[in-house]
């Protein structure tokens, strides 16, 4: 892998997850701390986040995690991560059809 490669997945996967608006942009710098420009920087491709930049990313964005982790040769990680966030999603799901069905009766 390249800095170039590295710089577009990561683009790529805040794209996915916040879309290309200027809301994204906002949405990074509350996340990171980091500046307009930076985040501009990193949503187009020019730049990648580093150290504490992208452990914020990854922190927020399941994204952004997965990404750096495929990135890394880690596949076996990210199915464990989306299988964590499948239970999460199921789990609410199944309270909320809990909430509704206790609503009825």
């Amino acid at each position: 892998m390249n800095n170039l490669d590295y710089r577009l997945e990561i683009a790529a996967a805040l794209k996915r997850e916040l879309g290309g608006s200027h809301q994204a942009i906002k949405v990074s710098m509350n996340w990171t701390g980091a500046s307009e420009r930076t985040a501009k920087n990193w949503l187009a491709g020019t730049h990648g986040p580093a150290g504490e930049h992208l452990i914020e990313l990854m922190r927020h964005s399941d994204e952004v995690a997965e990404t750096v982790l495929a990135l890394c040769d880690r596949s076996e990680v990210c199915l464990s991560l989306k299988l964590a966030i499948l239970r999460t999603t199921l789990v609410r799901m199944l309270t909320t059809a809990d909430e509704i069905i206790g609503k009825e009766t």
